[in-house]
């Protein structure tokens, strides 16, 4: 049995890093592509191969050959959309942020759990063979107890024409750049390392150039009796990507975003260097554990719950800044 896909949203991210995963895992069919403009549908389903295109999104969800759908808009459509996908009790896949805000996120996950089918969020680095490495040595051992955790990821301020992307319009993203990519950081870390157990966050404007936060700063801990701190500066003078894990017996550094080097580091030795690169298409191993867990053979673990607690740390990090209700637990 092949795993039909249609796409909700065939933009930017779908050209090179899920599209094309859909069509390539194992047991996978990109069926259907739906765009709001159809002509660009129409343009992407002729360059890509694919069968049917669409102009309205629920056209896709009812196409009786699509059996899982996977919604790529931006963050302010996935709850509505998804809540459409659950109502056509059909296996769904979104792009992360999950969704703008915590309370969307405990809604999606409500009408997934009563439809009976499984939701699932496009937190790929999961999957990847980079984080999968990491994931092993820290159970390993390989710098003992971990004890605390750092997150920096610091950028230039982005010019004007750069500024016109959604992506810094909270009323589309949910909030800046820190949701688009700390939202990465900190589901990395609840895979790595458990559950955020308790967060404190301060989000501040810095430059006045746009509405978002630009720099914001985050410390917590883990159930796991583990302590993190982060920066997200997005108006630095240089720019940086790393997540730092301290043990009792050594560090382990990693980029997050980049195509970069593990490293461990430990006292008296030589630092262990592990040059492990990216797949062409980022999704696909995310995308395959999907289609063998839909065919009964594996296990996704992004999932609306996993993706539900990262989208809670994030409103407490930068909830206060858009005048938010933080208290509420995930």
């Amino acid at each position: 049995m092949t795993i039909r896909w249609g796409i909700i949203g065939c933009g930017d991210v779908t050209e090179q890093k899920s599209g094309p995963a859909l069509q390539k895992a194992s047991g996978s069919a990109l069926t259907a592509v739906m765009r709001r403009d159809r002509a660009k549908a129409d343009d992407y389903a002729r360059r890509h191969g694919v069968p049917r295109a669409y102009g309205h999104a629920a056209e896709l969800m009812s196409d009786p050959a699509v059996d899982a759908v996977y919604i790529a808009t931006p963050p302010s459509t996935h709850s509505e959309l998804a809540l459409q996908v659950a109502a056509a009790r059909k296996p769904c896949l979104v792009e992360k942020p999950m969704a703008v805000d915590h309370g969307e996120c405990v809604r999606m996950v409500s009408a997934f759990r009563a439809a009976g089918v499984p939701l699932w969020v496009a937190y790929y680095r999961r999957a990847l063979p980079r984080f999968v490495k990491i994931r092993d040595l820290l159970a390993a051992g390989a710098i003992g107890r971990v004890t605390s955790v750092h997150v920096q990821v610091t950028d230039r301020m982005a010019d004007e024409d750069a500024r016109r992307n959604w992506r810094f319009d909270p009323a589309i993203a949910g909030a800046g750049l820190f949701l688009d990519l700390a939202s990465h950081c900190f589901d990395l870390l609840d895979w790595l390392c458990g559950p955020i157990a308790d967060v404190r966050g301060l989000a501040i404007n810095t430059a006045g150039a746009y509405r978002a936060e630009d720099v914001t700063a985050a410390v917590f801990s883990f159930d796991g009796n583990i302590a993190g701190t982060g920066i997200w500066n997005f108006n630095g003078d240089i720019k940086t990507d790393a997540i730092t894990f301290m043990g009792s017996r050594g560090t382990l550094a990693t980029p997050v975003f980049t195509d970069g080097d593990v490293v461990v580091t430990r006292r008296d030795t030589a630092p262990d260097v592990f040059p492990i690169r990216n797949p062409p298409h980022v999704h696909q191993p995310l995308i395959q554990t999907i289609v063998d867990e839909l065919h009964g053979c594996g296990h996704c673990e992004s999932t609306g719950e996993s993706a539900a607690r990262t989208s809670w740390v994030m409103d407490r990090c930068v909830g206060a800044y858009y005048g938010r209700d933080e208290r509420g637990g995930y």
